[in-house]
């Protein structure tokens, strides 16, 4: 539980202000690849969903368009701090509704949605089989779950090049154990594969995507990165001289890459589907 505790602290304070401070900025990065959960999951009228990690709503919010009246949308996030922007946002939607919950452990309605979605919020379970246990129960028999994860670094550019330049001056990180909570503990889709059939989940389906990400103007993107990437605690620890090394390294990468309308790297993600007994 002690992990749990971890990210539920990171999420709701230092994490998760630096989300919200970022929060524009990251939607509009990655809403090309937003398209690719809608078309898959295809939400339709009447329906009951749950989108997990669903940071400041604007997934749930298409999605609670798409079921209409009769259905209803359950968006929740460990992160109060962040569900404060999406309940300021999308206050007046009836059908939509938001909770603080940690999936992992939070007692969901059984067999109550028709769709379980998320958009890069199911990487960061300390115990992810624990944790698609507990969304599988949620599930009604036949339901269907589809989510978005990245896979490796390697093919990430976009986050992975701007921190291979930092890390020519500063020292990095311990390379994490396979599996540990972020952005890239579920690229394995063998090891995704079976955490998902263990639960019980069933055609279980991997479709990759390979597009671009515009993360916008230089100056705005370093900021983020060094706030937010694998980057951010080198950066606050190193000395003055390092750290401006290393932040001109990540802005002459960032630079190689940008275009009139901004920065653009390559991504790659999958989109997860399976369906529930």
């Amino acid at each position: 539980m002690a992990k749990v505790s971890e990210q539920h602290e990171f999420w709701n304070e230092e994490g998760g202000d630096r989300w919200v401070e970022n929060i524009d900025r990251v939607e509009s990065m990655i809403s090309n690849l937003s398209t690719h959960l809608l078309a898959h999951a295809a939400p339709s009228d009447g329906e009951h969903v749950l989108d997990i990690g669903c940071g400041g709503g604007i997934t749930s919010a298409a999605i609670a368009s798409a079921v209409g009246s009769r259905g209803l949308v359950l968006g929740v996030d460990i992160s109060e701090v962040i569900l404060q922007v999406a309940r300021s946002r999308y206050a007046d939607v009836s059908n939509l509704k938001f909770a603080n919950a940690d999936a992992e452990v939070f007692p969901f309605a059984q067999r109550s949605y028709d769709l379980i979605t998320s958009r890069f919020g199911v990487m960061f379970f300390p115990d992810p089989d624990a944790a698609f246990r507990n969304i599988y129960q949620a599930g009604k028999p036949g339901a269907r779950m589809v989510f978005l994860c990245w896979r490796t670094l390697a093919e990430n550019p976009w986050m992975g090049a701007p921190a291979a330049a930092a890390f020519t001056i500063l020292t990095p990180p311990e390379k994490p154990a396979p599996g540990t909570p972020g952005a890239f503990s579920l690229a394995d889709e063998q090891r995704t594969t079976k955490i998902m059939a263990d639960a019980g989940f069933t055609d279980i389906k991997f479709s990759p995507v390979d597009e671009p990400v515009n993360l916008g103007a230089v100056d705005p993107v370093l900021h983020f990165m060094a706030a937010m990437g694998p980057t951010a605690e080198p950066l606050k620890n190193a000395n003055d001289a390092d750290r401006a090394a290393a932040l001109a390294a990540m802005r002459a990468t960032l630079v190689e890459h940008d275009t009139t309308d901004g920065v653009v790297m390559p991504s790659a993600i999958w989109v997860v589907e399976a369906r529930i007994k």
